[in-house]
């Protein structure tokens, strides 16, 4: 496969994933917004709205949600990694595969409060092997305050 073939492919493949992504249910319900997504990272941002805060006296998000968005950042970057890796996919292929994909173990470690209106959360690849990828998250606040990281295991294969 040439070059341009190969790149043209991973394209697809990138474009399938974020539409997934994107078509989540429960991503649209926290109003995640996928922001970036490669052969080995990923990133997603959102607003704090009143929803998704657990101290409403301080304003801050619930660690529930922070989770959350650790989890599906590590998630998207796994799969994506994952399915970029496979040549000459074809997207029923790509389909069922993601739909097999998931989170193995998660740790998240809290760093400081989350307060502010909006939130990114970026996701690199550590390493992404036959059947599992292993990736670490960073959250953080509109200021690039570290606000948590979290590592996480997902099944790919």
């Amino acid at each position: 496969m040439n070059q341009d073939k190969k790149e043209e492919a991973t394209n697809n493949t990138l474009a399938m994933i974020r539409k997934a992504y994107e078509r989540s249910p429960f991503n649209r319900l926290l109003g995640f917004r996928l922001d970036q997504v490669d052969a080995g990272k990923g990133q997603i941002s959102f607003i704090a709205k009143p929803e998704l805060i657990g101290n409403f006296h301080q304003g801050i998000l619930h660690g529930g949600v922070i989770s959350a968005v650790i989890d599906t950042a590590g998630g998207l970057a796994a799969c994506a990694s994952a399915l970029a890796s496979i040549k000459d996919l074809q997207p029923e292929e790509a389909a069922h595969r993601m739909a097999r994909m998931g989170t193995i173990d998660m740790r998240v470690d809290y760093l400081r409060p989350g307060k502010g209106p909006e939130f990114r959360c970026v996701a690199t690849v550590m390493r992404t092997g036959r059947k599992l990828a292993v990736t670490r998250m960073e959250l953080f606040d509109q200021e690039d305050n570290l606000i948590a990281v979290g590592t996480g295991a997902y099944l790919v294969g």
